[in-house]
This record gives structure tokens, sequence and C-alpha cells, in this order.
């Protein structure tokens, strides 16, 4: 068998020791014009990445919050100024006031929205149980009662609404939980269990403080998640309905529940008692006009109306800028409820979904409580307008869930594969 030739290779000079050609110089170490240009480029496209939103979606939600922000302060300046006077905090006491919650809970959302939704889910249960162990000093000696209400504690001089904090650990738990149980969401036991204890025991903890708009706001974040979870609507119903049983039973233990609900529905009440503030609320909406009085200029805020800068905040914005500019309100509230749902359809993970929905539930329920009852369309509950009433611990904590649906605005999750479906404390799978 005849072999192939073999092939050489010609030695090169180069490959001999000592006979290497000259080195090729090497790019040094030292800063060059270039190479600094190139690190600020990259510096900046990263910086551009972190604040990168996937859709307009964060935008129109961030743009929409930070007008409703803003907006609110004017307000709360307007219609505070001669109550602070008056309580001797001089005309801007209670807006400077707010003006800090919102220094404070405008960054902190920015802040939140970059929180891995991981985060939330490590930490849901720990936000839940701590929210609701804060809820239980208000029956101690740090607790504030307001009218009937005993829902506040003080804390270095301020007053602090734990239900807030409720509220944001409920989206969490249930987005985490209902996540988890997606693929057995059709039998009334694996609906019932965690939910049913663990939402139940937290909402009914602000229950025994006597807060029923609270309480209601908080069972609308509930069902809410329920909803966007998938049950199934009969089932909804069917807990809608129990919901509302309790809501009736919790009116009546309370002779002044049960007062405003008997006034509100037959309309006979007490000029200078129970119905002073809905019919001054009524008076500054009808003095406003299609144009309204002026900014600055209501007359309702002197004395006239109480709590004119928190849960009758939106009849002075009637009263000011008319109609014009309470549906203008309405509408920004509209515009919020449309980027919510842009989020839930960009994201395919149950969580996201979940939690964005119980996010807007809140809101939006929240905003159409507080000016349903402001044209009198509801009894008097006591919640604020989401923004722009005043408040810092609806304030600030209204803002960190907005900044936890921004996080989901700005990366769209995908759906976690089914294997990823253990067992939760105290539930069965």
């Amino acid at each position: 068998m005849t072999l192939p030739p073999r092939t050489t290779r010609t030695p090169r000079a180069a490959d001999a020791p000592g006979l290497r050609g000259p080195r090729t110089p090497q790019a040094t170490d030292e800063p060059t014009q270039e190479g600094t240009q190139r690190r600020g480029l990259a510096a900046r496209i990263h910086l551009g990445r972190a604040f990168h939103a996937e859709s307009g979606s964060y935008f129109l939600l961030l743009g929409t919050t930070l007008f409703l922000v803003v907006f609110g302060l004017v307000m709360v300046l307007s219609s505070s100024s001669i109550d602070s006077f008056v309580a001797g905090g001089g005309f801007f006491g209670i807006f400077l006031k707010q003006g800090m919650f919102a220094l404070i809970g405008v960054p902190l959302m920015l802040l939140v929205s970059l929180v891995p939704p991981m985060f939330w889910k490590r930490w849901a249960w720990v936000l839940l149980l701590a929210a609701s162990a804060v809820q239980l000093l208000v029956f101690g000696p740090m607790g504030v009662k307001v009218g009937e209400n005993i829902g506040w504690i003080r804390i270095a001089g301020t007053t602090f609404q734990p239900a807030e904090l409720i509220k944001v650990g409920l989206v969490i738990w249930l987005a985490f939980i209902l996540a988890r149980k997606r693929h057995l969401l059709r039998t009334w036991p694996h609906i019932l269990i965690p939910v049913l204890p663990v939402a139940g025991g937290a909402v009914g903890l602000v229950a025994l403080g006597g807060d029923l708009g609270t309480v209601i706001i908080m069972a609308s974040i509930v069902l809410g998640a329920l909803f966007f979870a998938g049950i199934p609507i009969g089932k909804l119903t069917l807990m809608l309905t129990i919901g509302s049983v309790l809501a009736v039973l919790m009116t009546v233990i309370s002779d002044s529940r049960m007062r405003r609900v008997t006034e509100f529905l037959t309309g006979q009440c007490d000029y200078a008692g129970g119905c002073w503030q809905s019919t001054h609320g009524l008076y500054a909406l009808a003095a406003g006009g299609i144009f309204g009085v002026g900014l600055g200029n209501s007359k309702a805020k002197w004395m006239w109306l109480p709590e004119a800068d928190n849960d009758y905040i939106f009849a002075i914005i009637g009263e000011e800028l008319g109609l014009i500019g309470a549906i203008v309100v309405i509408l920004l509230f509209v515009v919020l409820a449309i980027g919510f749902i842009r989020v839930i359809r960009a994201n395919t993970d149950t969580f996201a979904r979940v939690a964005t929905g119980a996010v807007m539930t809140w809101i939006i329920v929240q905003a159409f409580v507080n000016i349903g009852v402001v044209l009198n369309l509801l009894p008097v509950l006591g919640v604020p307008l989401p923004f722009v009433s005043s408040g810092g611990s609806s304030l600030v904590t209204t803002l960190v869930a907005m900044g936890i649906v921004l996080g989901f605005a700005r990366r769209p999750t995908t759906e976690e594969s089914p294997d990823v479906v253990p067992a939760v404390i105290g539930m069965r799978s």
C-alpha cells in the first residue's frame, strides 16, 4: 500500500528561539480620550437600561401618578389652609407635612420599582404577618381613637394608620399564594385555604377597630386578587354575597354606622348633625358650577366642611375647579385603570397579574368610593382619595403599591413552570 506523501512546513525565522521579530506594541493601561468616552457611553447605556420601560405603560402610570400627587399637594394647600391656621400650624402646616410625605413616597416608589418579583415572593408571608402585628398596636397604649374608630398609632408626635400597611401586605401575599395554587383554584378547599383564615384574619383586625370604609377597601383587594387569579365568577359572586352580609352585620352592631346608613337611605336627618358634612359637600359642588370659583377661593373650607382636605377634598375640587376639574380627576383614575390593564395584559406570570389586579382594585375602588360619598351616592365611609387627599400613611403606602406595579411594567414577567407549585405553610396541594 502506498502512503500519501508527507507534507512538511518550511521553517520561518520567527519560529526559531531568539529570532522572533520585534513585538507588536500593545495597548497600555493608561486612559485615553477615546477609552474614556467609550466607558462614559457604556455607563450611560447601563443607566438607561436601569430605567428603561418595556412599553409605554410604565410612563403612563408614572406620569399619571406624579400628576395626581402634585395636583393633590396643590389642593391640600388650598383646602387645609384655614383649618391649619386655626390649629396653630400656620397656613402651610398641613401642606408642608403632606409635602414631606410626598418627598418620601415618590423616591420610595421609584426604588420599589427596581425590586425584582422574587424578593416579594420570598418575603410575602413576613410582610403580611408584620403588618398585622403592627395593627395590633392600635389596641394598646399607642392606639389613637378618631371618632368611634380605633385605627391609628402615635409615633414621635405623628399618627400612622397600620391598616395601610396591611393593604400592601395583602397584595403581595395574595399574589404569592394564588400564583402558587393557580392550577388548583377550581375547587373550594384550595380557594378558601389559606386565603380565608389568613386574609380574613388580617381584615378582621381592622374590623375590630370599627373602620368599615377601610374594611370594604381591603375586602375589594381580596376579591380583586381572586378575580385576576381566575376564580370562577359563580364562586366569586357567592363570596361577594357573604361579604356583603358581613358588612351589613358590621353596620347593625354600631349605632353611629346604622344611623348614617338609615339617614342616607331615608333622606331624613338632622341638618346640623349627621347630615352636616354630606350636605355641605353637595353645596360646595353646586357652588362650583362648570368652571369653578377659582383655585383658593373656596368658601366651604372656611370651617363649613369637615375633613375638607381629606375625605371631602373632591368637594373642594368641584367648588374651586368646577365640573371640568372634577371630570378631569375622574378621567385621571380611568387612565390609571387603563395603565393597570395594559400591565396585566403584558405579563404572563400569575404573580404579576394578580398583584397588579389587586392594586388596581384597591386604588380605583377607593377613588370611586370616595367620590361616590361626596356625590351622596354612598353613605359616609371615611376613605381618602388616593394620591390627592391629605394623610401620610395613605400616600406613602399607595405610592409603594404603585412602585410594585411599575416594576412589572418595566420588566414584564413570564409564567413559572408548573413544577414550582409546592405546598405552602398550612396549604394542601
